[in-house]
């Protein structure tokens, strides 16, 4: 094993016993002095077996089993696979594996963009009409993957290939949402339950461009995107507390820079650097944002810096910037609700805890 395998595996060890508030620190420091910006990397699929595992996805597929075809030289079967939790944990334990293995990526870690792609394809959804959401990862398809809001979440996705690769029994719309908890769970988050049971769709369930939150926009428009899910204005604000993680990409997104001093890892930090940085307007020639006046290396987006302009928001950024037990426990819940909206599960479908890798 080569001496910056080991000392990467050493870094990650001392960090998860180390306590949340001297990482945070050590973080700012670190990503003061170095930025933390490192370049996109790839890894293509391996070779698959010689046998050929076919899967038969459609109406007759009920819950989560899946339907099968197996073929090797001249004979064939049909199988009906009904996974397990223990399936499903090693699907868990393959992405976070990978999240080890393939540190190369922005600040280190893909877990920021598996949950953005998580997020992205869950939060489409429309209580009126009940369309859109986790259910179907139709951002496989164009339109939709190709609207703006989900620019670059194609790293995500095909980060996620060699594990459906390797997992062919797996829904794409599950496995997004695996990646999501994963990302959460790995960046020293909070424990996220996860309900199997989403079927995968196709391009005619594409939703409508517009529905995710727009960050050049204000409290107006959070509240028409977020109440059209169903949320209220303090799960608005726990689920903001997302943008602890990763940054935004210029060619991407048009804005530029982390919210936070840590992008990977977890923390409340992006509620208390709202408020306690003196925040102006950055002067480039990109889109409007904020950077923050003392180091001007992270940044605001508009519809963040609306959170402490509107009383009935800053409410919460307050008790969460003061809390981060708080903020774990209600950001666990939000995105748990997030994650679920609009998938059928069976009525008897249990919530399964995934063990983190080194726990």
């Amino acid at each position: 094993m080569s001496a910056p395998i080991v000392s990467r595996q050493l870094a990650r060890a001392t960090l998860r016993t180390t306590a949340r508030n001297t990482f945070a620190t050590s973080a700012r420091q670190t990503f003061r002095q170095h930025g933390g910006r490192r370049f996109y990397s790839s890894e293509s699929p391996k070779a698959s077996s010689s046998s050929t595992l076919v899967y038969l996805a459609g109406a007759a597929v009920a819950g989560a089993a899946g339907f099968y075809f197996y073929t090797q030289g001249s004979s064939a079967s049909f199988k009906v696979f009904t996974p397990t939790k223990e399936d499903y944990q090693k699907v868990y334990d393959e992405i976070a594996k990978r999240l080890e293995e393939n540190d190369d990526y922005d600040d280190g870690s893909y877990g920021p963009v598996l949950l953005r792609l998580a997020w992205h394809a869950s939060g489409t959804y429309d209580k009126e009409t009940g369309t859109g959401g986790s259910n179907g990862a139709t951002m496989r398809f164009a339109p939709e993957g190709d609207h703006g809001a989900n620019a670059g979440l194609k790293h995500a996705r095909d980060f996620l290939e060699p594990v459906k690769a390797k997992f062919p029994w797996i829904t794409y719309s599950d496995l997004w949402i695996i990646g999501g908890i994963a990302g959460i769970q790995e960046m020293q988050g909070p424990t996220i339950p996860f309900r199997p049971g989403r079927q995968d769709k196709d391009a005619a369930a594409c939703t409508p461009d517009g529905r995710l939150p727009d960050g050049a926009k204000g409290s107006n428009h959070l509240r028409d995107i977020f109440y059209r899910m169903g949320f209220n204005d303090q799960e608005i604000v726990a689920l903001a507390g997302a943008h602890a993680l990763g940054r935004c990409h210029p060619d991407r997104s048009g804005f530029d820079g982390p919210w936070t001093f840590s992008p990977t890892v977890l923390t409340n930090d992006y509620y208390r650097l709202l408020l306690e940085e003196k925040w102006q307007f950055k002067k480039w020639n990109g889109p409007k944002q904020y950077e923050d006046a003392k180091t001007k290396s992270l940044m605001m987006l508009p519809a963040d810096y609306a959170l402490i302009q509107d009383k009935g928001f800053k409410q919460w950024v307050e008790k969460y910037a003061k809390d981060n037990d708080l903020f774990f426990k209600d950001f666990a819940a939000v995105v748990t609700k997030l994650f679920e909206l609009g998938v059928p599960f069976k009525e008897d479908t249990e919530r399964i805890i995934f063990k983190r890798r080194n726990a």
